[in-house]
């Protein structure tokens, strides 16, 4: 039976099952503190879960089913389980009072019940999300594109100090990222479907940042979803890594400036989702509430799995897989924890 797994040929993990463990938590510690002192944010506590109804909960693309359940301990109120803290962090933001120029950054745990599982998706997501403050006036490209510096330095910091501990963990990184736009990566490769040119960049880049996610292209597509009331689909971005092993593009992080009142109303209006102007989180932008900020999630399993160069995410990651995954795995030498 067919799996999404991609099997690379003659698989072997390079580390052993406790050097793996070893590994992760190397990974986590020194990215972490690259990543603080890089962005000069603070460590805050995450929810796990949310109120229904406010719109502070990630819907992700709209269609994804949210993991929702009552408490009597909480008057009967549905709660979910988060997807993402894209919104919260916003609203925290204002709650902690932080400054310009500093932010915060969270253990974000979520459950999907509807991602299609692969290599590189799990139900159960882990990521840092971050967010900090910035001005009115720093809501530009240089800005977004300067935090994108500041997040892959961190990275190949990361992956230096790996490769000092286990040196059969080869550095794959360039030393630069680049950076183009959904709009140019059509225009150069108009006969690819989105993904397909992701590949193409990454494979002849080794790094690279694909800004503006989320509107139409010219050609009336779009090069993928975004939720419209978090990020400004005119200054957003993937970090996207070429992954050897597998062979292909590797999404490790989302980011962006976040929506002002003009964008948020243009881009309700344009995906038809005006109802969603009288929610908490959304009235709270559009009477200036919560501060101008820029932010967004790093996959942790999966920089984890880039850099222990791992083929299945895992590898690195306690999760539940289907019987198929499994026995793929098992007959390619992938040890799934």
């Amino acid at each position: 039976m067919s799996t999404n797994v991609i099997i690379p040929a003659s698989y072997e993990t390079k580390l052993s099952p406790i050097q793996t463990e070893r590994a992760i938590q190397a990974v986590k510690t020194t990215f972490e503190q690259a990543l603080a002192g890089a962005l000069q944010l603070e460590k805050v506590s995450a929810p796990i879960l949310l109120k229904n109804g406010n719109g502070i909960n990630d819907n992700l693309n709209g269609i994804e089913r949210i993991v929702a359940f009552d408490s009597p301990a909480i008057d009967d109120a549905e709660l979910e389980i988060v997807q993402s803290l894209a919104k919260w962090k916003r609203m925290a933001l204002a709650r902690y009072g932080f400054p310009v120029g500093q932010g915060l950054f969270t253990d974000m745990r979520a459950i999907r019940r509807d991602e299609i599982l692969d290599n590189l998706h799990s139900l159960y997501v882990d990521q840092w999300d971050w967010e900090k403050v910035i001005t009115y006036d720093q809501r530009t490209l240089n800005t977004l594109k300067t935090e994108v510096l500041k997040i892959y330095a961190a990275i190949r910091q990361t992956e230096a100090q790996l490769n000092a501990s286990y040196p059969e963990l080869t550095p794959v990184l360039p030393e630069r990222i680049q950076f183009i736009t959904t709009q140019e990566l059509e225009h150069l490769y108009p006969e690819l479907s989105p993904k397909e040119r992701e590949d193409a960049i990454a494979k002849q880049y080794g790094a690279v940042f694909v800004m503006q996610i989320g509107g139409l292209l010219r050609s009336g597509e779009k090069h993928d979803g975004r939720s419209p009331d978090y990020d400004d689909w005119k200054l957003n971005g993937d970090i996207i890594l070429w992954y050897p092993v597998l062979n292909r593009a590797f999404e490790v992080s989302s980011m962006g400036i976040r929506v002002d009142k003009k964008s948020l109303l243009s881009q309700l209006k344009e995906a038809g989702e005006e109802e969603r102007q009288s929610l908490e989180f959304h009235q709270a932008i559009l009477n200036g509430l919560v501060p101008y900020s820029i932010g967004g999630g790093i996959g942790q399993s999966r920089l984890c799995m880039f850099l222990l160069q791992k083929a299945h995410i895992g590898e690195v990651q306690a999760s539940v897989w289907n019987e198929r995954i499994v026995s793929a795995c098992q007959e390619a030498n992938i040890r799934l924890l």
